[in-house]
C-alpha cells in the first residue's frame, strides 16, 4: 500500500515537471512575437522582415512586431537575439553575412553563430549579377576575362563595402578567373551603383534586386549570374558556371533564426509556420515581386549542409585573399 502510494506521488511529481514544457509548446504563442531585423528600416531586408512578420502574425494568430537593430555588420542584432530568453518570442531575420562571413572576417565577435544561434528556416537565396558599364567592350564573361587579362589592374569593381557578399563575389571571380581587378569600396550599394552608371568604375557584382532596373533600362550590361541556374528575371543571361567557371556560385541568402537554446517543441512550431509560408503562392509572389527568389522548405540537416557549403566556399576566398575587417 505504502509502496503504491509512493509510486503515485512519484508519477505526479514527474508529470508536474514535464507539464510546463508541454503546456508551453501547446499554447505558444500567447503574446506578441518580436522579429529582430539587423538593418535599418526601409531597406530590402526590412521589407523582407515585415512580410515574414505579417505571415507569422496571421498564421500563428498572434501579433508579430518588427524591431530594427542595425549596426556592426549585423553583430548588434545577433548578440541581442543570442542573449534573449529562448522562448520563441524573439526571432531574428538573419543573413549569410551574419552567420558565415562575420566569423571569417573578424577575429573577435560578440556572438558565435554556431554556438549562440539556430537557423530555423532558409527563406531566400539571391543571385549576384556581374554587370559592366557600356564602355567595357565585353559582351560575355569569356570576353570580359580576355579584356581584363589584356588590361591587368586597369579595371575597377565596386561594392557596398569591404567584406560584404558583393565585394567577396568580385574577389571570388578574380581568384577563379585569374584576373587582376582593383576593388573600390563604397559606403553602401547606392553610391557604388551611381559610380558604375557614371563610368567611374567598370564592373560590379550586384544583387539581382538592385541590378534589374538599370539593366532593364539599358544602362548596364549583364554578363552572368552567380546562381546554378539562370534567373527567370534575366533568362537570356547565362550563369557564370555555364560561361566556363563551374566553381563560381554566390548567393546572398536570408533566413529566420533564434537563440540556439530554443526548445525543439517551439522551434518546430515556428518552422512549420514558415514551411507553410514557403509553400504559399501569395507569400512567394509577394517576395518575388521585390526581387527575392523564394526557397522551398528544408530540413534541419539540409539547412546545416547548405550553410556548411557556403562557409567552405567563403573560407577559401577570404583566406587566399587575406581579407580582414579587424
Amino acid at each position: 500500500m505504502r509502496g503504491g502510494f509512493a509510486k503515485t506521488i512519484g508519477l505526479l511529481v514527474a508529470a508536474s515537471v514535464a507539464l510546463p514544457g508541454w503546456a508551453r509548446a501547446a499554447d505558444y504563442p500567447t503574446r506578441p512575437i518580436k522579429l529582430v531585423v539587423p538593418y535599418a528600416a526601409g531597406g530590402p531586408t526590412d521589407v523582407l522582415g515585415r512580410l515574414i512578420a505579417d505571415h507569422l502574425g496571421r498564421d500563428l494568430k498572434q501579433t508579430a512586431i518588427v524591431e530594427n537593430k542595425p549596426g556592426a555588420q549585423g553583430a548588434i542584432a545577433a548578440e541581442m537575439v543570442s542573449r534573449a530568453e529562448p522562448d520563441g518570442y524573439t526571432l531574428f531575420v538573419t543573413a549569410a553575412s551574419i552567420i558565415v562571413l562575420n566569423p571569417l572576417l573578424y577575429k573577435k565577435l560578440s556572438y558565435d553563430p554556431v554556438r549562440d544561434l539556430r537557423v530555423l528556416t532558409l527563406v531566400t537565396d539571391l543571385p549576384v549579377v556581374m554587370e559592366v558599364h557600356p564602355s567595357v567592350p565585353a559582351k560575355t564573361v569569356k570576353e570580359f576575362v580576355a579584356y581584363a587579362k589584356a588590361n591587368p589592374g586597369k579595371l575597377n569593381f565596386g561594392s557596398a563595402g569591404t567584406g560584404g557578399t558583393v565585394h567577396l563575389a568580385g574577389e571570388m571571380f578574380k581568384q577563379i578567373a585569374g584576373v587582376d581587378m582593383v576593388h573600390v569600396p563604397y559606403k553602401g550599394a547606392g553610391p557604388a551603383l551611381q559610380d558604375l552608371l557614371g563610368g567611374n568604375i567598370q564592373v560590379m557584382f550586384d544583387t539581382l534586386s538592385t541590378a534589374l532596373p538599370p539593366i532593364r533600362g539599358g544602362l548596364l550590361r549583364p554578363l552572368g549570374v552567380s546562381s546554378t541556374e539562370r534567373s527567370p528575371d534575366l533568362p537570356d543571361v547565362p550563369t557564370v558556371i555555364e560561361s566556363g567557371y563551374p566553381d563560381y556560385k554566390v548567393g546572398v541568402w536570408f533566413g529566420l533564426a533564434a537563440s540556439s537554446k530554443l526548445p525543439d517543441d517551439i522551434a518546430k512550431i515556428v518552422q512549420a509556420s514558415m514551411d507553410r509560408a514557403l509553400n504559399d503562392p501569395t507569400f512567394r509572389a509577394a517576395l518575388e515581386k521585390i526581387g527575392f527568389p523564394v526557397l522551398r522548405p528544408k530540413s534541419d540537416a539540409e539547412i546545416k549542409r547548405f550553410i556548411d557549403d557556403d562557409r567552405t566556399r567563403w573560407t577559401a576566398v577570404i583566406k587566399t585573399q587575406n581579407i580582414s575587417l579587424d
